[in-house]
């Protein structure tokens, strides 16, 4: 369905739960349309930058925007959860052991928004989930507040819908505004009041369904492309067993005017495409066969990399090793559920007698995962890749495509982006 869309006062206050890397923009970006947001998050430290106009991560072209709303008072930071006429919630989805929701994060918004519900607030969750999660938010709010109601236009009414954040880091900028979005809610009024929220900000198309059909759409999307990821990092450890050139392989594949095959690389991380899907092998895990086999092809991709570096270290004595890139994505600095940060702590964590330079320029210091190991030291591009015996390509990093091989000599080159073919 269209959008139509004209301007509303239905919404004069906004909450958004979580200040993380979508949490954050999204509350900047309605505040700059003249709604007044307050941004929740338990990272006093977030708060406290947000509150100075400071981005607590990299995101590019965003610091601008930022900057402007809190200094004209229309986005301020907080720790508490206030009373607003709509809240969104951003919060992180992380999945157990058993790739099943850990719901905690979810449920500990619902928890902070309660206390403060009047009836006719819009809440919305557009963290990832699986089918039927805002169901059970809803359902879990109501039972803290027997007093409020899911049915549309009563009073005491609160309204629920799902809304998946489709924005690619490296450009929130850009995707924030312009992307499609799905919005669903579990009752048409909370359908159309979701669609007026995002209409406020939102110049892509605004596509109206359920809430379920709307969770399920953000795991199909990156399964889709989770999918198509591991037939090519499957191709790549078929390629290294037979002696071919992956990436010549592919560029040739291409060439078939229906043929478009994707790059591999070290794995798949970030906050959607390694999660995403278990949470449709969770939801039917008799049905999702081919699902289940991309994400085990994509998480052994990790150990494969790994192989081929051990196997040549072991020809060196205290082989000193340049891992380039740590991010599970080039140009951004989200470590988050990053194969190439794993690689590098295995690695480390192997080679009692190596020497590991880690080179990422998004970042100022090691995250903890790797502070504790002393093998490891952040270090520039030349100085890693001078000292280094193997240089171990994991992200294509924009500054190391213009970096000049003539500098890599004789070095042993892993490269699983083919970066240097």
């Amino acid at each position: 369905m269209t959008k139509t869309f004209s301007p509303t006062d239905s919404f004069q206050s906004l909450c958004v739960i979580g200040l993380g890397y979508i949490g954050l923009p999204t509350a900047a970006f309605i505040a700059s349309k003249g709604i007044a947001v307050t941004g929740m998050d338990t990272n006093q430290s977030y708060v406290d930058r947000i509150n100075a106009g400071e981005v607590p991560f990299f995101e590019p072209d965003f610091e601008e925007t930022l900057t402007r709303v809190v200094r004209d008072g229309s986005l301020k930071a907080s720790s508490e959860v206030p009373h607003a006429d709509a809240y969104i919630v951003a919060v992180p989805t992380p999945f157990n052991d058993n790739h099943e929701l850990d719901p905690t994060y979810i449920e500990s918004a619902a928890e902070s928004i309660t206390p403060h519900l009047m009836g006719g607030e819009l809440i919305v969750l557009e963290s990832t989930s699986p089918p039927g999660t805002t169901k059970k938010l809803a359902e879990h709010l109501i039972e803290m507040r027997p007093d409020l109601t899911l049915e549309d236009g009563k009073p005491n009414s609160v309204y629920f819908a799902h809304c998946p954040e489709r924005v690619l880091p490296g450009r929130i900028m850009v995707e924030m505004e312009a992307n499609d979005r799905v919005i669903g809610g579990l009752t048409p009024r909370g359908t159309e009041l979701a669609r007026d929220l995002y209409a406020t900000f939102c110049t892509g198309e605004l596509l109206l369904t359920d809430a379920t059909t709307a969770e399920m759409a953000k795991l199909t999307e990156n399964s889709f492309r989770d999918v198509n990821i591991a037939f090519a990092n499957e191709l790549s450890v078929i390629c290294d067993k037979l002696g071919i050139d992956v990436w010549e392989l592919i560029e040739l594949a291409n060439h078939h005017p229906r043929v478009n095959i994707l790059q591999p690389g070290p794995g798949v991380g970030g906050h959607c495409i390694a999660v995403d899907p278990w949470f449709i092998v969770s939801a039917a895990p008799e049905e999702s066969k081919l699902i289940q086999a991309a994400r085990n092809v994509n998480d052994s991709k990790p150990e494969h990399v790994m192989d081929k570096v051990l196997a040549k270290a072991a020809r060196i004595k205290n082989p000193t090793i340049a891992a380039l890139g740590i991010a599970f994505k080039p140009d951004i600095d989200d470590l988050r559920e990053s194969p190439s940060l794993e690689i590098v702590r295995e690695l480390a964590t192997i080679l009692e007698d190596g020497d590991i330079r880690v080179v990422e320029p998004h970042i100022k210091e090691l995250p903890p995962k790797l502070k504790d190991l002393d093998s490891l030291q952040l270090q520039d591009l030349e100085t890693a890749i001078a000292d280094a015996d193997i240089v171990l390509v994991l992200v294509d990093h924009k500054p190391f495509k213009q970096f000049d091989r003539a500098k890599l000599g004789d070095k042993v080159i892993i490269d699983t982006r083919g970066l240097w073919r």
